[in-house]
């Protein structure tokens, strides 16, 4: 009866882990559509290009070397990981299928992935972009990923980051700030007297659509995250991080159409679209411990922070075409800080001292890679490249061949 009883859990469990794991590969259309959605037409099937191609790069590169860093035969506490092959084996008291985590873990390395193509759009080149995919999903995000979820010292610290708002979204938000650094802004952003000068997206539905793929994949992103669901207790948490997910995204795209209202006397839908993101990313770090109306508060808190965190990068000449590093890193930052105010096991000083860490070692790391494919092959197109569009350029196709009008004489 016993060997029964286990049996239904293992299954159940596994199913839910793989049906969580396609939820947020999911995610992976919802960043392509924002992302082609707050680019300009000319530069549409080049950042569609960069989304699949990511994730098809970063589920080769996990595969083969990724999971292995993280997670295999790895020393409790350590920092230097040791190599094993693939994925490793089954362990004979596991819960669920190990591949069903493989699976599940390989979609977040994608998440972290997309944010970077999202603040390099419109002026990076094509094949460089997919070079530095290859590092960071293989080596760069592994490495920081053993250091917390596999039993690293950042989580002998008690570090607490419960689906990702530092592993995942820091950390691309961490790559994006140095590959933006070493890129410089899209030509025509900004002006010689200081001015910033809008440069609108081309399909603000697509960009709609996108948030709310985005936001149903993250009920997978956050729910899958506490692993199991075959009896009462873990099933009760899921349903409460699903209602604690869904409730900071909800209030945090209010917030942000509020503050945009008392600053601006208008509905910015993609300030919108942003405090919404916000929310999620912010809930992520622990959408189990906050009660649901502290939930619903750290939303209203990032759907703030997010609007005047764009406003200032922007000030400061910082081009970030969709707010990336804006809603995942400065909202993933301000999640983890949040997290002691309602779980009694995390600390201000250790979730500080492992976003600290985190945030260095990406962006050190991405910083090297980045400029060493600058001194290489170029990060950069030609100005005549950016000029008409990276469709043509990289691609060969437009998105919308009947309304793109800059040709090449």
């Amino acid at each position: 009866m016993q060997n029964q009883i286990f049996e239904l859990q293992y299954a159940i469990d596994t199913f839910y882990f793989l049906i969580c794991g396609a939820l947020v590969m999911w995610m992976a259309a919802g960043f392509a559509m924002l992302e082609a959605g707050l680019v300009r037409s000319k530069n549409t099937t080049e950042i569609l290009t960069k989304n699949i191609c990511l994730y098809a790069i970063a589920c080769t590169m996990f595969l083969l070397v990724g999971y292995n860093i993280m997670y295999v035969d790895n020393v409790a506490g350590g920092w230097l990981p040791t190599l094993s092959s693939l994925i490793g084996e089954q362990a004979s008291d596991a819960d669920h299928a190990l591949e069903a985590d493989f699976f599940f873990q390989v979609v977040f390395v994608a998440t972290s992935m997309s944010i970077v193509s999202g603040a390099v759009a419109e002026r990076m080149k094509l094949w460089s972009f997919l070079l530095f995919s290859v590092v960071l999903t293989g080596f760069i995000y592994p490495l920081e990923g053993y250091w917390t979820w596999g039993g690293g010292f950042i989580s002998e610290l008690g570090f607490v980051d419960f689906a990702g708002s530092g592993i995942v979204h820091m950390a691309g938000a961490a790559a994006a700030v140095a590959g933006v650094l070493l890129l410089g802004a899209r030509k025509g952003k900004y002006g010689k007297n200081g001015q910033i000068n809008p440069i609108p997206g081309s399909n603000l539905p697509m960009a709609t659509l996108g948030t709310f793929i985005l936001w149903m994949g993250w009920f997978g992103f956050n729910g899958g995250s506490q692993l199991l669901i075959s009896d009462a207790s873990n099933a009760s948490a899921v349903a409460k991080i699903f209602v604690n997910t869904n409730s900071a995204a909800a209030v945090g795209a209010l917030s942000a159409l509020v503050l945009c209202r008392l600053l601006w006397g208008k509905a910015d839908l993609t300030m919108i679209l942003n405090g919404a993101l916000a929310g999620l990313v912010a809930i992520t770090a622990d959408p189990l411990s906050p009660s649901l109306e502290g939930a619903a508060l750290i939303g209203l808190l990032a759907g703030g922070v997010v609007v005047f965190s764009i406003v200032a990068l922007d000030k400061l000449k910082f081009d970030d075409p969709v707010g990336a590093v804006s809603v995942h890193g400065v909202a993933g930052f301000f999640g983890l800080m949040l997290v002691p105010f309602s779980n009694s096991e995390a600390s201000f000083v250790t979730q500080f001292i492992g976003a600290l860490i985190i945030f260095a070692w990406v962006f050190g790391a991405s910083f090297v890679v980045w400029m060493l494919i600058k001194k290489t092959i170029g990060i950069r197109v030609t100005e005549e490249e950016e000029y008409l569009g990276m469709d043509i350029s990289d691609c060969g196709v437009d998105a919308y061949p009947e309304f793109v009008t800059v040709k090449s004489t």
